[in-house]
């Protein structure tokens, strides 16, 4: 299944893509957030499209996309999780997962404009496969464990602003959160659509030239190590989205550093997972 949202801004649905069409799933479910997965949501849907799928009415071409998911709890992430990517950024490889987050309020849809912070310097791109959360999870026993934990997947940009980030001291989050700095979507893929989540291929360019080119294969920790390690420390919700770190090509690598500037136009690419197209605007 693939799971979209649709609508203007704090007023979305929820919907399928089936065969290229979205389809209004309101009727039926409020949101694709915790309450729906923990609540056998998945199943419920799955039985809907079997039996009924024709009848759930056709979303507009002119709706906006939403973000795939509801607002999660938590939005977390793991730093230098691909070997390259860390050498271009002149950091060591972690020995275990770098953990980081973003505000949950920093979601925003496949395809909106990105309004670049008024002290922006350094805003900066990430491809990144996105992770959502299937159920509660605290203390799981092994990888086994976290994978059956997992709903789906999706293409998530983690934008970041590298002055804040870097250069201003503290945490990461700084650098992280600002409004549209992650964009999900096309849509949520379930697990049944995808044969291998370590083996899709990524892509990003900016203004129609390639930036970033990679393979999750490359991934050092793998979504499932990555959910079951962070279960040790603190409690992982139905809904949640992990992004789990970025191929090498960023701007900050480049040199010179190659920033977003207004007006550039990012286009993202994940093998099963669809594209983005996002739009920088200045303040």
């Amino acid at each position: 299944m693939k799971l979209i949202r649709f609508g203007d801004k704090e007023n979305e649905r929820p919907g399928v893509l089936i065969d290229g069409r979205r389809r209004d799933c309101s009727a039926h479910f409020k949101d694709w957030n915790r309450n729906f997965l923990n609540n056998d949501g998945l199943r419920k849907l799955k039985d809907i499209l079997t039996t009924n799928s024709k009848n759930l009415p056709l979303v507009s071409d002119n709706e906006r996309w939403a973000s795939c998911i509801g607002r999660p709890h938590m939005i977390l992430c793991i730093g230098l999780n691909f070997a390259d990517h860390a050498k271009e950024a002149n950091m060591q490889l972690p020995p275990e997962p770098l953990l980081f987050s973003k505000a949950s309020n920093a979601l925003a849809g496949p395809y909106d404009d990105v309004l670049l912070p008024r002290a922006a310097e350094k805003v900066d791109y990430e491809i990144e496969l996105g992770v959502v959360l299937g159920r509660d999870v605290f203390e799981l026993n092994n990888e086994e464990e976290a994978e059956k934990a997992i709903a789906g997947y999706c293409l998530t940009n983690d934008l970041s602003e590298r002055a804040f980030q870097l250069e201003k001291g503290g945490q990461w989050i700084k650098g992280k959160s600002c409004p549209g700095f992650c964009p999900a979507g096309p849509y949520l893929a379930t697990k049944d659509e995808i044969s291998d989540a370590n083996n899709l291929k990524m892509q990003l360019k900016v203004n129609g030239k390639i930036r970033q080119e990679g393979n999750t294969e490359t991934m050092v920790f793998k979504p499932a190590y990555i959910i079951y390690y962070l279960s040790q420390f603190m409690k992982l919700e139905a809904g949640d989205l992990i992004l789990t770190g970025t191929p090498p090509g960023v701007a900050m690598g480049m040199k010179p550093p190659l920033y977003l500037k207004a007006n550039d136009i990012v286009e993202l690419s994940l093998e099963g997972l669809g594209d983005q197209k996002t739009r920088f605007v200045k303040a």
